[in-house]
């Protein structure tokens, strides 16, 4: 890949070299080997992407290349950018590499942007931290930098603050943040994860641009097979703290050589749009000759009044059957997490009603509701936010039962808190630990606990499993899918992840600005949608093949030229 080097050109060979690098941590236990005896390179305009599930040590690697490793890790080994040393630097000499010769974009834009000051101010002072640049002419530069990365309008979002923009727009800010001074090297941590497929696509769009203007090399830790066949030269696949395979990314995705990369590779749920020969849909059947268990009947939802008035929902109808998962789908802003809000009669509409287990929602009051409210179990995209620190994982679970079921005492609860950790496939010791000490797959189990402890008649998942790698992405969606078949409660699945509704799901709406675009079976509306809306949802996808991929892309982005072309005309 040819490029022009920016102003903060690396010396020849790689811009990034780790050799050997190990990392321990030091806990009440003893020390916990993280990193053992990693080596890898990045070179200028290449794109490496480090790949394994969660706790294999690839987002430590990241930190460690940084210097932004706790103070209870050791690292060990050899570790350069630009022919600097890392490892044992002076923190001095690690503050005048970092935002001027690598920068880091983080996964929650939301935690690296100060939520006070405004979005002008903060890419500012990015650069003049690092260069002789007056405020005027910082500021300048920092309106130039959200049109080089795609936000409107930027004179007058330079002036916003982090809570008025949109996520893709303040992933965007987080981007010309890190891209601010051209760095020679910049390491995206999980850059997409929490983006709906259409923000993706530009984000990883504009950082395959960067990597050619200017010959910034990437390192990319992610869990998305499709992002690294989108978007990587070479892949590195670690597993407990090893790397155990690396190559280029065809040699890795189609010809993986590793076991534990094949079943890395086996857990991915591929969108049967691009791939032919795998089930477009569950086998299971939508019961139309039932009573929903919830309806929601010409649903609109404004907020505000006035000028200033939003209208998140308009006219929106649909239904869930016992037995059966519907799939909401659409981009960001689109209303489907306002939909499941509604649904739960957390937001009241401003016209239209919810039928809740056959009883008008909008008529029942405080205790009729609550006593509905039982029926209900909530998943959430954030486990870490969703669960009590203060609690116990046992006292986490049981809470709904404290709450609703007040007839039982502390031994009931005790054995259905058992019971049901058994049903998620966790072990019953682990009620008496914290959700701290548990791993990601293993907190988000816990939250489908809690949700199915009461046995409800209906599941809301609002993004479950967003924030997971495949492997327990797909553990956590077996496990949800064997319950249901014991329990048939009807589950609402809210994702932007078309491949995982595609084959979790037996229907799906696709809402577009508060409105359902169409809805249907899932196989039929995935396969053969009606809309350009939904086409261009499903090919912003991206599928873990990078030769489909190239030229999804590729159509993607001929489609998106032709569409710009005719609007000009």
């Amino acid at each position: 890949m040819t490029a022009t080097q920016g102003s903060a050109a690396p010396p020849a060979g790689p811009i990034l070299e780790l050799d050997g690098l190990g990392v321990v941590f030091t806990t009440e236990t003893g020390e916990v080997p993280a990193v053992r005896g990693v080596s890898l390179h990045v070179s200028p305009g290449e794109t490496l992407a480090l790949v394994g599930e969660s706790g294999s040590g690839k987002s430590t690697i990241a930190l460690a290349a940084m210097g932004l490793l706790d103070g209870n890790a050791r690292a060990t080994g050899f570790a350069t950018i630009a022919g600097t040393p890392v490892v044992g630097a002076r923190e001095a000499d690690l503050a005048a590499l970092r935002g001027r010769t690598v920068s880091m974009v983080f996964q929650e834009p939301a935690t690296a942007l100060d939520p006070l000051t405004r979005i002008g101010k903060q890419i500012a002072e990015v650069i003049r931290n690092h260069r002789q640049v007056s405020a005027k002419d910082a500021a300048a530069e920092a309106v130039e930098l959200l049109r080089k990365v795609g936000i409107p309008e930027p004179e007058r979002r330079a002036t916003a603050y982090p809570f008025q923009l949109s996520g893709g727009q303040r992933q965007r800010v987080v981007i010309a943040m890190a891209i601010a001074n051209e760095p020679a090297l910049l390491i995206a941590d999980e850059p997409t994860t929490a983006l709906d497929v259409t923000v993706q696509a530009e984000i990883l769009d504009l950082l395959r641009r960067l990597a050619v203007e200017t010959g910034t090399g990437v390192l990319l830790v992610t869990h998305n097979m499709g992002v690294v066949a989108d978007f990587a030269d070479r892949v590195a696949v670690m597993y407990q703290g090893e790397i155990v395979e690396t190559g280029p990314v065809e040699d890795v995705l189609l010809r993986p050589s590793h076991d534990y990369t094949k079943r890395l590779l086996a857990a991915v749920p591929r969108l049967s749009v691009a791939e032919a020969g795998r089930p477009a849909a569950p086998a299971a059947a939508p019961r139309p000759d039932t009573d929903p268990v919830v309806e929601l009947h010409d649903i609109s939802v404004v907020f505000g009044r006035g000028k200033g008035a939003v209208r998140a929902l308009d006219g929106v109808s649909l239904a869930v059957h016992a037995g059966e998962t519907l799939g909401l789908v659409g981009e960001s802003g689109s209303g489907k997490s306002t939909a499941s809000r509604v649904a739960l009669g957390l937001i009241p509409p401003s016209s239209g009603t919810v039928s809740l287990f056959g009883t008008d929602l909008g008529r029942t009051r405080s205790r009729a509701r609550r006593a509905l409210r039982a029926g209900i179990g909530v998943v959430l995209q954030d486990p870490v936010a969703s669960l009590d620190a203060r609690m116990t994982v046992g006292e986490c679970i049981a809470e709904p039962l404290r709450v609703h079921r007040r007839d039982l005492s502390a031994k009931d609860r005790r054995s259905m808190v058992a019971d049901v950790l058994d049903r998620v496939r966790l072990p019953r010791e682990l009620a008496r630990r914290a959700p701290r000490e548990l791993s990601g797959g293993q907190r988000q189990r816990v939250s489908l606990a809690r949700a199915l402890v009461l046995e409800p008649r209906l599941l809301v998942a609002d993004e479950p499993t967003s924030a997971l790698d495949v492997s327990v992405q797909e553990a956590v969606l077996e496990v949800i899918s064997e319950l249901q078949h014991e329990l048939g409660f009807a589950c609402l699945f809210v994702s932007h992840d078309l491949a995982v509704v595609q084959h979790f799901a037996q229907r799906v709406v696709v809402m577009r600005a508060g409105r359902i675009e169409e809805q249907g079976p899932t196989g039929a509306t995935l396969l053969h949608p009606e809309t350009d809306y939904t086409r261009r949802l499903l090919a912003a996808v991206p599928v873990p093949d990078p030769v489909i991929q190239r030229g999804r892309r590729a159509e993607r982005l001929a489609t998106l030229a032709a569409g710009r072309t005719e609007a000009q005309v």
